[in-house]
């Protein structure tokens, strides 16, 4: 059973990583998946994105006591039917993320970073974070790091049409195997918002993760 990671924070924060190296059927054959999720699921044409959804449902599996009912609000944000936990999703084709939180708003946000992030830096960076950026190899990582904290920022605030170059402003740092991150969120109102993220980098893949205050 591939659980690759789970670990409990000081702020009783829970993050669990799942390596998704099943098959579809060995995924259904672990069991735990409500019939009206495992209906849904069916809908999608892409083997690797079932895989995705029910590897998913193993880790929620391996992080709660009881079965827990997995729903969406219309935003797209994930929340769990029966429990007061908050929670935040993220999937790419070889591994899965949960995080957990009974009292705080969460974001979570992994990729692989055998992606090119060249697009990020048009699409999602402010110009003093370009101007931040490396010039050498550790370039599309740190685009990776900037892109993942701003898609767990997003996640965790669950707005509509979020700018993420002009409302989304990561601090300076440079690329590691983990660390931490600064922050703002500035509303549409100029309302601004600070939050620390932290990262970590392993086996060809970045992952952040934020806790609201």
């Amino acid at each position: 059973m591939p659980l690759y990671l789970k670990k409990e924070l000081e702020d009783k924060t829970r993050i669990g990583v799942w390596q998704v190296t099943e098959t579809e059927d060995e995924l259904k054959e672990l069991g735990g998946v409500p019939s009206d999720e495992l209906e849904e699921i069916s809908y999608f044409k892409s083997e690797s994105l079932r895989r995705q959804k029910l590897a998913v449902r193993a880790l929620l599996n391996e992080m709660f006591e009881d079965k827990v009912y997995l729903s969406h609000h219309d935003n797209g944000k994930p929340y769990i039917e029966n429990s007061v936990t908050n929670i935040s999703i993220t999937h790419t084709e070889e591994y899965v993320a949960v995080i957990l939180n009974d009292n705080e708003d969460v974001g979570i946000d992994i990729e692989s970073l055998s992606r090119d992030f060249s697009p990020v830096e048009k699409k999602a960076l402010s110009e003093d974070e370009i101007d931040d950026l490396e010039d050498d190899e550790k370039r599309n990582g740190q685009l990776a790091i900037y892109w993942c904290a701003k898609e767990a920022i997003y996640k965790m605030l669950g707005q509509y049409d979020v700018n993420f170059a002009e409302q989304i402003e990561v601090e300076k740092f440079h690329p590691r195997r983990d660390g931490e991150l600064e922050a703002t969120f500035e509303d549409e109102d100029g309302n601004e918002e600070e939050f620390e993220l932290e990262y970590i980098v392993f086996d060809g893949h970045v992952m952040v993760w934020v806790v609201g205050s």
